[in-house]
């Protein structure tokens, strides 16, 4: 049951960050799934663990502080991409 709620999740913080990014265009429901699910490990790990941000631990949670922490991280991944994308 555990991974149909991270799907779930994902799927709304991968969407969520790519209408801020605006790539939504760009992209389908499961690049959004995949960027949200690695985009919320990305903010966890970052703001939870290596900023010791104490709120950023429940990234990718189905909560509103989890879902925020999730979105800055996919934003995060995004802006990688895009960066990697351009240096090609």
């Amino acid at each position: 049951m555990d991974w149909i709620v991270a799907i779930v999740v994902g799927a709304l913080i991968g969407w969520i960050a790519s209408m801020v990014a605006k790539t939504d265009g760009q992209q389908g429901a499961l690049a959004n799934i995949l960027i949200g699910i690695v985009g919320a490990s990305l903010g966890r790990w970052l703001f939870g663990g290596v900023l010791n941000i104490g709120g950023a631990t429940v990234a990718g949670s189905f909560s509103v502080i989890g879902i925020f922490w999730g979105v800055l991280g996919a934003l995060i991944l995004i802006f990688l991409l895009r960066s990697v994308r351009a240096l090609r």
